[in-house]
């Protein structure tokens, strides 16, 4: 197909495009549909304790595995998104999801119901519509490609937004296992058009781009360095230390992110007021990921990413001084204000300092790395919750690992310090 030329330089169909632009929406919509199986598994945490006869690290457990296999599957998904683009990943996704909330709404134990969160509902359905998206996303868009990143990730905020109170509904009304039925039958017939609607691959190379006084385009940062060399480090480090960083600021997020329905249940506020409080943190998680995402076509995702991270450890060390309902919803307004950002700026980085080639298994790879966290941090805080029966020390192992992840953050921005400094002395 022949792409016709705007008198600004973009093709109608290419990079920056209004076409971009609209594919970002759709994708927006399939994160927002397909990441139902990221928050299920929380939202159900109470109902899931009791008919199963488990302790709260054991009904923990089915988020862990979810995001294990969420992680798993963002790499998979990501190398069939690099060779196939992302079709294929979407309709594995609509069915993964399908006939896993199916399935686990017919479980009758706990392992059964681990196993199908894990490989259904995680490894081959919710995965699809994260990394693979993420990674296409960042191919539309060069100038504005920070915040095209965090308008995409804050699909699965606003799935966070959106889910918890609908599926506290149903699960009031008609119980957890219809509730889970009912999910299935609407990610299957809702994905399945929108792949459809994503079939065209994203351009193989990125076009020069006129001078709009925008910001630099990431590839043209003074600390970028040298792709075989980023930051001075060789990539499987920069890598590694990315993954690593990822766990750290994720055990740390998972904490409020997976027990605040339980929390409150614990405090006599209820599961209703828990389920509120998740949706409001994930939907100022939404204003965060666009502000952070603005933030990174400014200052470079490094920065953006521990700023980030400093201020999500001030939200969980607020967590520590009060207990009040009130003060509890603001806190969780200001900690998914904080946070909601950290995540998106990871893929910025890999686009900023890694070449292009093989984005979706590297976004995959972090994101895989961020996922584990998530799972760690979410069957950690239950676990740390059954053998002290309080969830202080809970929140101050979060602490903990917010301050590992920072640390990391902070060397590799004092190394493309050094990289600008260096440059610029040449």
């Amino acid at each position: 197909m022949i792409l016709r030329a705007r008198p600004d330089g973009y093709p109608d169909q290419g990079v920056e495009s209004p076409y971009a632009w609209i594919r970002l929406l759709i994708t927006l919509t399939a994160v927002t549909i397909g990441n139902v199986g990221m928050y299920a598994a929380s939202i159900v945490l109470p109902s899931i304790e009791a008919d199963f006869g488990v302790s709260r690290s054991g009904a923990s457990l089915p988020y862990a595995v979810t995001m294990i296999g969420f992680g798993i599957g963002g790499i998979v998904m990501g190398r069939l998104a690099d060779r196939f683009g992302v079709f294929v990943p979407l309709v594995i996704s609509a069915l993964g999801l399908g006939v896993g909330f199916f399935l686990a709404g017919m479980a009758d134990g706990i392992g059964t119901f681990n196993l199908v969160h894990g490989v259904f509902i995680g490894l081959l359905g919710s995965s699809a519509t994260f990394a693979p998206l993420v990674a296409d996303a960042s191919h539309w868009f060069t100038r504005r490609r920070g915040i095209a990143v965090a308008i995409c990730m804050s699909g699965n905020y606003l799935a966070g937004a959106v889910w918890p109170p609908v599926m506290q509904y149903f699960v009031g009304e008609i119980g957890w296992r219809q509730t889970y039925a009912g999910i299935g039958v609407f990610c299957a017939i809702s994905l399945l058009p929108l792949a459809v609607c994503l079939r065209r691959r994203a351009p193989s190379t990125e076009l020069p781009l006129p001078d709009t006084g925008l910001a630099a385009a990431p590839a043209s940062r003074p600390d970028a360095g040298d792709k075989d060399r980023p930051l001075g480090l060789s990539p499987n480090t920069l890598l590694a230390l990315l993954c690593v960083a990822g766990v750290g600021c994720c055990v740390a997020m998972a904490m409020p992110q997976v027990q605040i329905v339980a929390y409150c249940s614990d405090l006599g506020y209820g599961a209703t007021n828990g389920a509120n409080m998740l949706s409001l943190m994930l939907a100022m998680g939404i204003i965060s990921r666009l502000s952070f995402g603005w933030l990174s076509d400014r200052i470079g995702g490094l920065c953006t990413l521990l700023v980030g991270s400093l201020l999500q450890g001030l939200a969980l060390w607020l967590y520590l001084l009060s207990h009040g309902l009130l003060s509890l919803y603001v806190i969780s307004a200001l900690f998914g204000l904080f946070q909601g950002g950290i995540v998106p700026a990871y893929a910025v980085i890999v686009r900023e300092y890694f070449p292009r080639e093989g984005t979706g298994v590297r976004v995959g790879t972090v994101l895989m790395a961020t996922l584990v966290g998530m799972a760690l941090g979410g069957w950690m805080s239950g676990a740390i919750y059954d053998l002290s029966l309080s969830y202080r020390a809970a929140f101050i192992n979060g602490i903990a690992w917010n301050v590992l992840n920072a640390a990391i953050v902070l060397f590799l921005v004092m190394r493309a310090r050094r990289v600008r400094l260096l440059r610029l002395a040449a």
